[in-house]
């Protein structure tokens, strides 16, 4: 059984947007957020790299590598830990996952390689407002006319 459960999976398909970490030369803290990624099976997840030399550095001297999803409006998602991999674009594999990445489009064009971590451990992250009684609709509601309010003040 993979490390990857269903929601897990929606939740990178929803909300593209995730933070990568990973440890610098000096053993601090590399995070980074990310844009482009697609879950390859139960027990992968990947991203185009673009414009993230930090990130591949830290990668290639030291492979361990943690991605947090959250949902804002449902305050739920969840992180996975494991061993990252840089796959160079030229490189075979670049070739066969590349197609994977279709729905990016042209953007494919500027990835430099391909970053897969395999995933060793996975565990949801949720907002302790469920601990309080919290009903997801309920949360939903709240964060979406929040930011609503937000896009409204910005154009008048």
């Amino acid at each position: 059984m993979g490390k990857l459960t269903e929601g897990m999976k929606r939740v990178v398909s929803e909300q593209k947007l995730g933070f990568v970490a990973t440890v610098s030369e000096d053993g601090t803290p590399n995070l980074s957020p990310k844009g482009t990624f697609i879950v390859l099976d139960d027990d992968h997840i990947l991203f185009g790299e673009i414009r993230s030399p930090n990130t591949v550095k830290n990668l290639v001297d030291r492979p361990t590598m943690e991605i947090s999803f959250v949902d804002p409006f449902a305050r739920k998602g969840f992180r996975a830990k494991g061993r990252a991999t840089f796959v160079p674009r030229g490189a075979p594999e670049f070739d066969e996952l590349l197609p994977r990445f279709a729905q990016w489009g042209e953007l494919t064009d500027k990835f430099n390689g391909i970053v897969k971590l395999r995933v060793e451990r996975a565990a949801p992250v949720i907002s302790p407002a469920y601990d309080m009684g919290a009903k997801e609709a309920d949360l939903r509601e709240a964060w979406m006319a929040h930011f609503a309010g937000l896009q409204s003040n910005r154009n008048p």
